[in-house]
C-alpha cells in the first residue's frame, strides 16, 4: 500500500487531501504541532475509508528536529505533503517584526527544510513525490500580500527549483496554487464564489496533478489567466495600484 505524509496536517485543505488519498486507499500520516487535534482526524479516516492513519508532532519552525522527524518515519512516505501556512495582517507584519518572522519562517524556511530532507531521501531512491501546496499570491508582489504573498513566491521559486534538480532522479516535485478557499483561515473574508474552491476541490486537483505528474497545478483554472494578466501590468503602472 503506498503512503501519503502530509504536513501542517489540521488544516481543512489538509483533511481534506488526506480523506482523498484515503478514500484511494492509500495509507496516511497525519503531521502537525497539535496531535490532540489529530486525534479525531486519524479515527475518522480509519473508520471512514478502512486505512492505516498514522499520526506525528512536527512542528515547522522547529528546524533541528526536522531530520529526526523524517528519519523516524516507519514506512517512508511515497508521497509528502506541504501544507503548512501563515498568514496573519499585512499592516501587522509590516510593523512587527516577529509577526513577520512567523510568516516567512512557516510559509517558506519550515517547508524548505523538511522538504529538503524528504528530497534527498527521494534522490536515493530514485522515486517518489512532492507536493508543495503555494499561491497565487507569490506571483506578483502586491501591498496587500506584502509579507505573505513574498513568502509564497520564494516558496514557489524553491519547488521549481527541486523540480528541476530532483528530475534526473525520477523525483516527481507538483507545485499546486490555489487561489482563494474556503477556509478557517479564510471564514471572516468575503471571496468572489466563481474564484473560490472548495478544501475537497484542492485535493482532488492535488490527487489528479500527482497521478499525471503535472508541475503547476492551479485549482481553479481562471487564476492563471488573471495572473498572468496581473503579472504584465508595466510597473511603472502596478506600483501606483492598490492590489
Amino acid at each position: 500500500m503506498s503512503s501519503i505524509l502530509i504536513l501542517g496536517a489540521t488544516s481543512d485543505i489538509a483533511v481534506a487531501i488526506a480523506r482523498k488519498f484515503a478514500e484511494e486507499k492509500y495509507s496516511i500520516q497525519l503531521a502537525g504541532r497539535d496531535t490532540e487535534q489529530l486525534k479525531p482526524i486519524q479515527s475518522d479516516i480509519q473508520v471512514r475509508y478502512g486505512v492505516d492513519c498514522t499520526i506525528h508532532a512536527f512542528d515547522a519552525v522547529q528546524f533541528s528536529s526536522h531530520e529526526a522527524f523524517f528519519q523516524g518515519l516507519s514506512p517512508k512516505p511515497d508521497i509528502t505533503v506541504c501544507v503548512m501556512g501563515a498568514m496573519f495582517d499585512e499592516d501587522k507584519a509590516f510593523n512587527d517584526w516577529p509577526t513577520a518572522k512567523t510568516m516567512i519562517d512557516t510559509n517558506f524556511s519550515g517547508p524548505v527544510s523538511i522538504l529538503n530532507i524528504a528530497g534527498r531521501y527521494y534522490s536515493e531512491q530514485k522515486a517518489g513525490t512532492i507536493v508543495g501546496i503555494s499561491s497565487v499570491a507569490g506571483e506578483r508582489g502586491r501591498q496587500s500580500k506584502l509579507i505573505y504573498g513574498s513568502s509564497k513566491a520564494a516558496f514557489s521559486a524553491y519547488l521549481a527549483g527541486l523540480r528541476n534538480k530532483l528530475f534526473k532522479d525520477k523525483v516527481h516535485v507538483l507545485s499546486v496554487k490555489p487561489g482563494f478557499v474556503y477556509t478557517k483561515m479564510t471564514a471572516e473574508l468575503t471571496l468572489p464564489k466563481p474564484l473560490t474552491a472548495q478544501p475537497s476541490e484542492v485535493a482532488n486537483a492535488v490527487f489528479k496533478g500527482v497521478k499525471n505528474k503535472k508541475n503547476t497545478v492551479y485549482v481553479k483554472w481562471m487564476w492563471r489567466w488573471i495572473m498572468l494578466i496581473i503579472k504584465n501590468i508595466p510597473e511603472f503602472q502596478f506600483k501606483k495600484m492598490k492590489l
